[in-house]
């Protein structure tokens, strides 16, 4: 165990930086879907990690071969599944540019 009963090979710190979330084809509030998005992967970085970087840091340039959303979502919902998406890519799932 590590300091405050974290693992060792636990990172202490996961920074996710996203540039562009691209909307196309949906009419909702960006910054709802922005504010569900974020919150809904800081969830699931902190409930299930970020199995990417369990060998250290990584840097992603982009995640493609993601699965396709559903139109029609409301803000909140797009966001949520948004975030999902994502965390499955860094989860190893889909294609990732480095």
């Amino acid at each position: 165990m590590g300091v405050n009963g974290a693992r060792r090979d636990e990172p202490r710190e996961i920074r996710v930086e996203i540039g562009e979330l691209a909307l196309n084809g949906f009419s909702v509030d960006p910054e709802r879907v922005t504010d569900a998005f974020e919150h809904e992967l800081t969830r699931l970085i902190r409930t299930h990690g970020v199995p990417l970087a369990s060998d250290g840091a990584v840097a992603v340039d982009a995640l493609t071969d993601l699965p396709p959303l559903p139109a029609g979502l409301t803000a909140r919902s797009l966001g949520q599944e948004l975030a999902r998406a994502v965390h499955e890519g860094l989860s190893g799932h889909g294609e990732v540019t480095r």
